[in-house]
């Protein structure tokens, strides 16, 4: 415990205590409110568990302003129960006298979920911890609470008041959430087996860009191996004419400035990041492979990797100690398309410890019914990147500050 810079439930005694859990219980749902996938929502039971002696207060939003399923938090109070085995009792208010009449009155065990904290305007301003700390919300709960716990890796990229607010008044730290994000992640950063590989694909080339200079530069990595739209900018940046279709869509994409960054990395780590060799494009809606080095000028969407490039990748990932993906392959949504996604998750099974960024390629996973033979899937897209590319997150910032002065205080 004496390594970490940020407290988790360990370090408390949570018995018979009033805890603030923030969680991430934000799910897709369908236009009659039902819940369509509830990962989120049961990647908080162990945290819960921990907590069953204490008198709990959730914390949650789902969706946002203007969205058609920004709605209550009813829905999921009544999955959370049924997984729990317990009532996790809805309260459709934040912080009004309704809500603190109902904290008062909890008795040792009880469980209760607030209402969407994005009903409360003032949640989404990005701002620092010292302000949120003067807000509404934190001058009225925090005196009924003990001790504030983020369990809400997946928003902890956002200065928002619910995340990082209350960490400047209360006893703060990581739930089982949090806390087993940040052990995972920083497997691979500062302390993965080698070989260590890093699989990035996706849509999102300056995100995936800024993760491969990242694990490159600091030594995470071995090598990184390229799929997706991503792979596709660094091979025009290696030299490859990828078409019109492709350059057209990069430049729709706003990437095209990628190109010139991606040969600057090309220069500086060629030795380790793995390009296609061939890649599969979509003659509308037929799978069409063709080597890199033989692209039509004018030809169609590059939209996987080949099926040699998938040969030579799964090898490399199987034989790894270390695997980390992120994003798919490909047009993974396409059953066409969704060979190169799948077989690199295949392969990742069989390297040493496998971990899988948020998104896509989790729901891929979850889909093949592989999630149970991951070391570790990600609840965070936007956070899990921002991780991996070196960038502090306000929410882990907030509680290694917490931290600091709790112990000083002790």
């Amino acid at each position: 415990m004496t390594a970490r810079d940020y407290l988790t439930i360990d370090d408390f005694d949570v018995d018979g205590k009033t805890i603030l859990v923030r969680v991430d219980l934000n799910v897709p749902m369908d236009p009659e409110e039902n819940i369509l996938d509830d990962m989120r929502i049961k990647s908080h039971i162990p945290t819960l568990k921990d907590l069953e002696d204490a008198r709990v207060v959730l914390l949650a939003h789902q969706s946002r302003a203007g969205k058609s399923d920004f709605t209550t938090m009813r829905p999921h109070a009544q999955r959370m129960s049924r997984y729990l085995g317990k009532e996790v009792e809805y309260v459709d208010d934040i912080f009004g006298s309704h809500a603190r009449s109902r904290i008062s009155s909890m008795e040792k065990g009880d469980v209760l979920l607030l209402e969407n904290v994005r009903f409360y305007a003032e949640e989404s301003l990005k701002r620092p911890a010292r302000e949120h700390a003067h807000t509404h919300m934190v001058k009225k709960l925090a005196p009924l609470m003990d001790i504030f716990l983020n369990d809400a890796f997946a928003v902890s990229h956002r200065p928002h008041l619910s995340i990082i607010g209350f960490t400047e008044v209360l006893p703060s730290g990581a739930g089982r959430v949090m806390e087993k994000e940040i052990t995972s992640l920083d497997r691979s950063l500062k302390g993965g087996e080698s070989p260590c590989i890093f699989v990035l694909g996706g849509a999102k080339v300056d995100d995936s860009l800024k993760v491969a200079e990242n694990v490159l530069s600091n030594g995470s990595a071995d090598k990184v191996l390229l799929t997706g739209v991503v792979a596709n900018v660094m091979l025009a940046a290696n030299g490859v004419d990828i078409g019109k279709a492709n350059m057209d869509f990069i430049g729709s994409q706003g990437y095209l400035d990628q190109i010139e960054r991606g040969k600057q990395i090309l220069n500086e780590f060629d030795d380790n990041i793995g390009l296609p060799i061939d890649v599969a494009l979509n003659d509308n809606g037929k799978r069409v492979e063709v080597q890199v080095n033989e692209l039509p000028v004018n030809g169609f969407p590059i939209n996987d990797i080949g099926l040699e490039t998938i040969v030579a990748y799964s090898k490399e990932i199987r034989s790894a100690k270390t695997v980390v993906l992120n994003g798919p392959a490909g047009l993974s949504e396409m059953d066409s398309f969704a060979l190169g996604t799948h077989e690199i998750i295949k392969a990742a099974i069989h390297s040493g410890y496998s971990i899988a960024g948020g998104g896509h390629i989790s729901a891929e996973i979850r889909n093949l019914g592989y999630d149970d033979r991951f070391s570790h899937l990600s609840t965070g897209g936007g956070a899990c990147i921002d991780y991996l590319a070196g960038i502090p997150l306000p929410g882990i910032e907030a509680l290694k500050n917490a931290a600091s002065r709790y112990r000083n205080d002790q």
